[in-house]
């Protein structure tokens, strides 16, 4: 009730009588009608305390020191405030990115995205036809890190719900898309369909599952807390704890592990993370890169046109919300596997 009124614009009569009426719904404060109403009304004559709160005051406090000691304050601080804008929508082109924003009035970022104007989805022109994906700018970078060449085989690993499966089969890539739920992989199934494109589509365990042979190229999506994604999802703040977040790490090395033993010798593998924690991201890499018999493939500014500020002083990329178009954070690792194995 006070953030309808404080933030919202919502008329004080129907935020009160709104939250009453939610209150009656939960048993704790169901009886609690009449204070509601009366400490609504006071909080409605009184003026915002939103210019007077810093933008990480948005987090629990539990959260605002976990951030600020993973990325520092003014990361913290870049990551809070880009809750408070609206996110632009983001799309990603099958093909022909500059047509696609002259056709739908949207602006063609230098990273090869499309920043769509306001309004419904599937409105767009182009989404029946599958002309596009919704993906945002920075979720784009890891399979264009990737680039495989057309006809190769490539593995997705936890892979939906399949935008970038899309990218690698629009690149012209043999993609196996692998997930162990099949509900988010009937999603990827029927963005495939949508657009026209294909790939083999497995529900398993990335873990435990192996191909019949090594590859050359393979992404990895890796589960996370998903913190980089706040601006889109900011109830993950206040739902998620920091016995939740502690539990990643061990989940993403076993699966760095298995996706190093499906790696050929001198193939390429992208590890990812939609969170900008270096307990989920740099130290997960570097605290397993030798132990697997891999190496870091620097990032370079030309592939990431539009990002070279994010690239971090190891070679990886790190992004965070900007101004202007905003993007969510991930954590980005290109990695190679050495010709000659490490014991």
């Amino acid at each position: 009730g006070a953030a309808q009124l404080w933030f919202m614009e919502v008329a004080p009569h129907a935020a009160v009588s709104e939250t009453v009426e939610a209150a009656r719904q939960w048993p704790e404060a169901r009886s609690g009608g009449a204070f509601l109403n009366a400490v609504l009304r006071r909080v409605a004559e009184t003026a915002s305390p939103g210019g007077h709160l810093p933008p990480e005051a948005i987090w629990p406090p539990w959260l605002q020191a976990v951030m600020v000691d993973g990325i520092g304050y003014a990361g913290a601080r870049r990551l809070a405030a880009a809750q408070l804008d609206e996110p632009v929508l983001m799309l990603t082109a099958r093909r022909d990115a500059a047509n696609l924003a002259d056709r739908i009035g949207g602006r063609l970022l230098p990273s090869g995205s499309v920043a769509a104007p306001p309004g419904s989805v599937e409105d767009i022109d182009g989404y029946a036809s599958g002309d596009w994906w919704v993906q945002d700018a920075a979720a784009a970078l890891p399979a264009r890190l990737l680039a495989p060449a057309p006809g190769e085989t490539v593995l997705d690993l936890c892979a939906a719900p399949g935008g970038k499966t899309l990218q690698l089969a629009a690149m012209g890539a043999k993609v196996t898309a692998l997930d162990r739920s099949a509900a988010r992989l009937r999603r990827l199934s029927e963005n495939l369909e949508r657009t026209g494109l294909s790939a083999t589509v497995l529900t398993a365990d990335a873990e435990t599952w192996r191909p019949a042979q090594t590859v050359s190229k393979i992404l990895l999506d890796a589960p996370c807390s998903a913190l980089g994604t706040l601006r889109r999802h900011p109830e993950g703040a206040w739902i998620k704890t920091a016995a939740d977040l502690a539990r990643f790490p061990a989940v993403q090395t076993r699966l760095l592990e298995a996706a190093a033993a499906m790696l050929a010798p001198g193939g390429r593998l992208v590890y990812c993370v939609c969170t900008p924690l270096p307990a989920e991201g740099l130290a997960v890499i570097n605290e397993n890169l030798e132990r697997l018999g891999l190496v870091r493939q620097t990032v370079l500014s030309a592939e990431v046109e539009g990002f070279e500020g994010a690239i971090t002083d190891q070679g990886d990329l790190l992004t965070l919300p900007s101004p202007g178009d905003g993007c969510d954070a991930f954590f980005i690792a290109r990695l190679v596997r050495q010709e000659k194995q490490v014991n």
